[in-house]
C-alpha cells in the first residue's frame, strides 16, 4: 500500500496553520479547504485519461478528460472539511457519506450512517483526514468495497503509523495520500503531535 507525502511548502504552510491551538474555525475551515486542493489534486494524478479535439478561439488542437467517474466519500463529521476541495476541482464528482464515531474508551468505530452513489468505475477518494488507529479508515474502506469500489485513494491530513500499518494489514490495495506522517498516538488514541480533534476543530464544538 502506498503511502504520498505531499511535500509542498504550501502545505507544510497550511499544516502549520492547522496545527496551531489558536486558529479559530473559520481560519481552520478556510485553511483545510486550502490543503484539500493540494492533497486531492495529488490523490488523482495517477489517473488516466481519454484525448479528444477540441476548438480554442484560434484554431482546434487535442485535449483531454479525466477517463472515469469520480467520488468522494467524506466520512463523518471531519470529511467534510475536505469535501468542497473535491467539488472545486471536480464539479460533477458525486458524493457518499460514512457516518461513524469513535468510542472514546476502545477507539474502535460505531457506525450510525452510510449513503454511496454508485461506485463502479469510479476513483473513489475516502475523505479521512485523521488516520490515527486506522479503524474508521478501514471500515469505511470496507463499505465502499461492499458496495463495488475497486479503485480507491484515501485523503488523510495526517497520518499514524498505527494507522498506517492498519490500513497495510486490512487494505494494501488502497492508496493513502497526506500531508504528514506524524510521530504516534498518546493514551488517548490522538495522533502526536498532531492537531487535535479536526471535527470539533472544523465545527466549534466541544
Amino acid at each position: 500500500m502506498p503511502l504520498t507525502i505531499v511535500d509542498h511548502p504550501l502545505a507544510a504552510d497550511l499544516l502549520t496553520v492547522l496545527r496551531d491551538r489558536t486558529t479559530a474555525p473559520p481560519e481552520f475551515r478556510q485553511t483545510a479547504e486550502r490543503l484539500g486542493y493540494l492533497l486531492v489534486a495529488e490523490a488523482m494524478s495517477d489517473m488516466s485519461s481519454d484525448t479528444l479535439d477540441i476548438t480554442t478561439p484560434l484554431e482546434t488542437t487535442v485535449g483531454t478528460r479525466l477517463h472515469r467517474p469520480v467520488v468522494a466519500v467524506a466520512v463523518l463529521r471531519a470529511g467534510l472539511g475536505l469535501l468542497h476541495s473535491v467539488l472545486t476541482l471536480v464539479p460533477d464528482a458525486a458524493i457518499g457519506f460514512a457516518g461513524v464515531q469513535r468510542d472514546e474508551t476502545t477507539a474502535q468505530p460505531i457506525e450510525y450512517y452510510t449513503k454511496f452513489p454508485t461506485l463502479e468505475q469510479a476513483r473513489v477518494l475516502i475523505l479521512e483526514p485523521m488516520l490515527a488507529t486506522g479503524g474508521s479508515l478501514s471500515w469505511a474502506t470496507s463499505k465502499v468495497k461492499e458496495n463495488g469500489a475497486r479503485d480507491i485513494t484515501a485523503v488523510c491530513v495526517v497520518v499514524a503509523p498505527e494507522g498506517l500499518r492498519r490500513m497495510e494489514e486490512d487494505h494494501p490495495d488502497v492508496r493513502i495520500v497526506s500531508a504528514t506522517l506524524d510521530r504516534g498516538l498518546n493514551s488517548n488514541f490522538y495522533i502526536m503531535p498532531g492537531l487535535g480533534d479536526m471535527g470539533d476543530r472544523l465545527f466549534g464544538t466541544l
